[in-house]
């Protein structure tokens, strides 16, 4: 299925430069993975403290870019560099949950909108993502595929983001938009699986 992750390489070319700058400085990837995640949980703290100041929610979109940014680059450091560790791999697959719980779950409490469809959707973002790292233990690839993937939910929050800080999205339209997020997280665990199954076979 179509997938923003499938940008990734064209993505990592151009942060390439700047990712051997910040090697030689010795800068590491799990100190990447490790701060981006922290800056979500602030992010997110400071959007559950201060939710009914809506153009804080501006910085969803903003941080969501950097993010995604920072995702490409602690796995160049890793990759390119010789940085691949299994704790690398755990921070990895860890943080991005966290982080991605941290920066949704705080859209709950706009007025309107329905709670339970947030936690919904968080949740199964996280099953579907603990479906992409099943791959491996059923002999398969960890599985990327969408439409509702990592970089997927990013860039559709971030369009809730902005439409909440300028305004124009009312609470009925942000819950149809969850629901329409919460369809395509449902219907990309079942891609992973089959996907997943297929690779096996």
């Amino acid at each position: 299925m179509p997938s923003i992750y499938q940008l990734k390489p064209r993505f990592q070319a151009l942060l390439r430069p700047g990712v051997k700058r910040l090697h030689a400085r010795g800068v590491t990837a799990n100190q990447v993975t490790v701060a981006a995640a922290l800056v979500s949980v602030l992010l997110g703290l400071l959007l559950a403290w201060q939710h009914d100041v809506t153009g804080l929610f501006i910085l969803v979109p903003v941080w969501m870019l950097l993010r995604m940014a920072l995702n490409a680059v602690d796995g160049m450091l890793a990759r390119e560099f010789g940085q691949q560790s299994k704790l690398g791999a755990y921070l990895n697959e860890l943080c991005d949950v966290v982080a991605d719980a941290a920066l949704y779950l705080p859209f709950a409490l706009l007025p309107g909108v329905s709670p339970a469809l947030v936690v919904l959707v968080v949740v199964s973002a996280v099953i579907s993502e603990y479906a992409g790292v099943m791959g491996p233990l059923a002999g398969a690839s960890r599985r990327y595929d969408g439409p509702m993937g990592k970089s997927d939910r990013a860039f559709a929050f971030g369009v809730l983001g902005t439409g909440i800080a300028f305004g124009v999205l009312s609470a009925a339209w942000i819950d149809g938009l969850l629901l329409v997020i919460l369809a395509l997280s449902l219907y990309t665990l079942y891609n992973r699986v089959r996907q997943g199954l297929a690779e096996t076979r």
